[in-house]
């Protein structure tokens, strides 16, 4: 698969020429050390996409010719998690894990028991994990929202899954409908939702759900909540 990077003026006219020269092309020059020649992909982060060719390597840029462009259509569900702030270095990698999985909403929760706290870098974070997995579309990662503001959300989606260890419902006991067009997925923190959290969530319409017998740490629960209802849905 071909490399993958980013720019804001995607030049989409076949034959065109482009002066690729952000920070991805001095990535693309120093690390990966691209020669004259060499294809790659470029794309806008919000599913238009161009596959171009390396026809000048200069200093700072790489000069590019534009051989095909098109559009990836989103997936007919999209899909948001709630994820309870981890420790800053586990909060990096649960972004990481989410973007990977496909998400396509990351919003950071701050709950009663989250050790962590927002940071202006996860935009960046999701950002370079969409290259690292060749997704044309970056996850949205939102201002850190509250358990309040997560339960209008709940009630606007068309399925809510919250986990948590005391549930007596499988998940997939959970998910009967295939129609969803908006899904949410909450995740909680290492110490646990409380019981007060627990109870808002319900009360708004969230299922309670068990994922399997281990528990998961926070950070890596989405990415299986994800990959497992994404393919009860069919999303996968």
């Amino acid at each position: 698969m071909l490399t993958l990077f980013f720019v804001e003026d995607l030049p989409t006219q076949i034959g065109q020429i482009y002066e690729f020269d952000n920070e991805d092309a001095l990535h693309g020059l120093r690390v990966l050390r691209m020669t004259a020649g060499e294809k790659f992909m470029l794309s806008d982060g919000s599913g238009t996409w161009s596959q171009v060719r390396a026809i000048a390597i200069k200093k700072k840029s790489i000069e590019v010719e534009v051989l095909s462009s098109g559009f990836e259509e989103s997936l007919p569900t999209t899909i948001t998690v709630v994820q309870a702030l981890p420790k800053s270095d586990r909060a990096k990698e649960a972004i990481e894990l989410l973007t990977e999985a496909g998400v396509d909403r990351i919003v950071p929760w701050s709950a009663s028991r989250s050790i962590g706290k927002a940071s202006d870098k996860f935009a960046i974070t999701a950002r370079e994990a969409s290259k690292q997995s060749r997704r044309l579309r970056i996850p949205e990662v939102t201002d850190i929202a509250t358990t309040e503001q997560i339960c209008e959300a709940i009630k606007l989606s068309d399925l809510a899954v919250v986990f948590h260890e005391s549930a007596e419902i499988k998940l997939s006991d959970s998910v009967s409908s295939h129609n969803v067009a908006h899904l949410l997925v909450i995740i909680g923190p290492e110490g646990g939702i409380t019981p007060n959290e627990l109870e808002a969530f319900a009360q708004a319409g969230a299922k309670i759900a068990l994922m399997g017998r281990p528990i998961l740490r926070s950070a890596h629960a989405g990415i299986a909540a994800v990959a497992a209802i994404s393919a009860l849905l069919k999303v996968w």
